[in-house]
């Protein structure tokens, strides 16, 4: 079993930057791979980002490649989301997520445990 638990979320402006954390529980950190999602209201769940297990492999949607940095912190069993120049399409409730093994993580359900979330608001 993996408890995550989110925090840094909050209210920025336009091109304002946020650092969001994942905490995990357990001694299996190096055995999961970590990602990250949102939900806009009214929106289906979406993937962010994702990192490997070894923490040598990324993924980024489109949306946020080039904006957005994932990271995972071993001795802190710790995953960051660096968020930079957010933008106002980026306000959504950000979800950490985290899996033992699979294909295809780009899809929510695939993940086996999830966080409570945290809500990240960008004004314009």
């Amino acid at each position: 079993q993996v408890q995550l638990v989110e925090s840094g979320g909050g209210l920025v402006q336009a091109g304002g930057s946020l650092r969001l954390s994942c905490a995990a529980s357990g001694r299996t950190f190096s055995s999961i791979t970590m990602g990250w999602f949102r939900q806009a209201p009214g929106k289906e769940r979406e993937f962010v980002t994702g990192i490997s297990r070894s923490g040598s492999n990324a993924d980024y949607s489109d949306s946020v490649k080039g904006r957005f940095t994932i990271s995972r912190d071993y001795a802190k069993t710790t995953v960051y989301l660096q968020m930079n120049n957010l933008k106002p399409e980026d306000t959504a409730v950000y979800y950490c997520a985290a899996v033992f093994t699979g294909s295809n993580l780009y899809v929510p359900r695939k993940y086996s445990f999830w966080g409570q979330g945290t809500q990240v608001t960008v004004s314009s």
